[in-house]
């Protein structure tokens, strides 16, 4: 998050309240009888009455669920099309090769925070140009400003590729998005291997950027090599949008999709992402879904300056005790969140949505043990810890700033505190609605407190909204397809509790569904030392890539 909004002051008995705040792109919302719901859900809705219609998707909401059976998609691999089979094929006898076209890419390091490899990104993109051009892609290669950085002056952001290839007005046109920064790494993290070197043992390709995002970007480059290669039309015009600054805030993004949406993105039909990963270890997934965010700032400050308990305690009134009593407001003791009607809104739960959940495969149990943790909120009940995870808000405490949080003792009493929490958001939420409600609450009980202290609520940025798409929409349904060619099972759909901002950016600029098709799995530990994507993910994942291109090409541009 870049910046902070504009402060708003509490004193004692006052309450100033800001002029509402510009929020670009409306929520996404769920309706039934195209309705806001106002009553609180519980945890599994009751399905609508008979007489209760679902609505179909407007331009300001989100697509319903509605159910499209899935007993055609076929599993038997000796039905595949017979372009598939050598496809499919090819990718088998290149592994080898292409194994060594990603260590290739994860050999420059591309760490688009640090100054010193931002000519590492500037190799990245001209190493992903050749690689598109060798395929037949028409290219541009897009300025998108400066941006100061860490012990350097005003930097040009690496440019993002924009390439071409068909413009059949008869076929379907699919965007593929990808990065090709990554995080930094140095062996000293805690790596057992050279970051940038792509290891192989056994099953396990570890280096940075293997899982996020270069597997998958050279995924989408073997996919299409395959068609080429084999002298296979492809069955779609193809566009492909790759920047270098995601890891960063994807800077200059916004104002070029803005700056594209009557031009490069004109007449896109589906966009697919693949920086995301799948819920386990060994079942494909699709993700229809992702949780906003909005971030809060809570100040309590009681003085000028910090202050000895021995001379001063007992006698003036302390911010600490104000914003560890405020912070004890905003959930109960089993993670409830009290805030009023932060629940008015979430959507209801349909049956078709709810169905999705009775097959997932998810281990409870070692779910747990990679968290670490000691307990579940809903230990046993596999539905209700992954709504609570996916489709419910949440409310999380991050910390208190200006407390005294190093080893040792120290008697000081602080001048100001700074409490940060986060609430997760979910489709009929939007950041602009839930910042109120918080400051409303947040007002309420400092006025219950009556502490003669000052205190500041303010939130980053302007938060981000949820997204949810139709996980029935024909574009998922093509991706399932291209699921059962390849690992002959129906792939859980799922969704993600964290929040990518960019998706929603490409959504209000094509206007067209997103589909998340992941190629990494959960334990890929993309950010952390040590990353790796399993080969079996990164060569079945091209299959997926390729065979996703020919079912969108079965499709009618009028379903999409």
């Amino acid at each position: 998050m870049s910046r902070l909004k504009e402060a708003e002051s509490f004193e004692k008995n006052e309450f100033d309240e800001d002029e509402d705040d510009e929020v670009i792109g409306g929520p996404t919302v769920h309706t039934l009888d195209g309705q806001v719901l106002d009553e609180k859900p519980a945890l599994a809705p009751p399905p609508p009455q008979e007489n209760e219609q679902v609505e179909q998707s407007t331009e300001e909401t989100a697509p319903v669920f509605k159910r499209v059976a899935d007993e055609n998609i076929i599993l038997d691999p000796e039905q595949r099309p017979e372009s598939l089979v050598k496809i499919f094929k090819y990718i088998d006898d290149n592994e080898n090769r292409f194994v060594q076209n990603l260590r290739e890419a994860v050999g420059i390091q591309s760490i688009s925070s640090w100054p010193t490899a931002r000519i590492e990104c500037y190799r990245m993109v001209q190493f992903a140009a050749d690689r598109l051009k060798d395929l037949g892609f028409e290219l541009e290669l897009r300025k998108v400003g400066s941006k100061p950085l860490k012990g350097a002056d005003e930097v040009a952001l690496p440019p993002v590729i924009l390439g071409t290839r068909g413009n059949d007005p008869k076929k379907k046109t699919v965007l593929i998005y990808g990065h090709l920064d990554v995080q930094p790494a140095e062996r000293s993290d805690g790596w057992y291997c050279e970051p940038f070197y792509l290891t192989e043992e056994g099953n396990c390709l570890y280096g940075r950027g293997s899982s996020d995002d270069k597997g998958p970007v050279m995924g989408w480059f073997h996919a299409i090599e395959a068609y080429v290669k084999n002298s296979i039309r492809l069955p779609v015009n193809l566009k492909i949008l790759l920047e270098s600054m995601e890891e960063c805030g994807s800077d200059g993004l916004d104002k070029l999709l803005l700056q594209q949406k009557d031009a490069f993105l004109t007449n896109v039909d589906v966009v697919v992402m693949s920086d995301n990963f799948w819920l386990g270890k060994t079942k494909p997934c699709l993700t229809y879904g992702l949780r906003g965010l909005c971030y809060f700032f809570c100040e309590v400050e009681c003085g000028t300056k910090d202050l000895h308990s021995g001379v001063y305690g007992g006698t003036v009134y302390e911010a600490m005790p104000d914003l560890i009593w405020l912070m004890s407001q905003l959930s109960a003791a089993d993670g409830t969140i009290l805030i009023p009607g932060i629940l008015d809104k979430v959507c209801p739960m349909l049956p078709e949505e709810e169905e999705l959940y009775k097959n997932i495969d998810f281990d409870l149990e070692e779910y747990q043990q990679d968290a670490g943790f000691r307990a579940l909120r809903f230990p046993g009940n596999k539905t209700a810890t992954l709504m609570n995870r996916w489709r419910f808000p949440s409310l999380t405490i991050h910390g208190i700033q200006g407390a005294f949080d190093r080893p040792g003792a120290r008697v000081v009493i602080p001048r100001k505190v700074i409490g940060k929490f986060s609430i997760r958001l979910v489709p009929n939420q939007d950041p602009e609605s839930i910042e109120q409600l918080v400051k409303t609450f947040i007002k309420a009980k400092w006025e219950e407190r009556g502490s003669p202290n000052k205190m500041l609520i303010y939130m980053a940025d302007e938060g981000l909204k949820p997204w949810c798409a139709n996980p029935f929409h024909p574009s998922f349904k093509a991706a399932r397809q291209a699921i059962g060619w390849t690992y002959s099972q129906i792939p859980d759909m799922i969704r993600e509790g964290g929040s990518v901002d960019k998706l929603m950016s490409f959504q209000e600029s094509t206007g067209k569904n997103i589909v998340l098709l992941p190629m990494g799995a959960s334990d890929d530990r993309a950010h952390a030392p040590n990353e790796k994507i399993n080969k079996t993910n990164y060569i079945q994942g091209t299959k997926v890539f390729a065979a996703f291109l020919q079912e969108i090409g079965k499709l009618e541009k009028a379903d999409l």
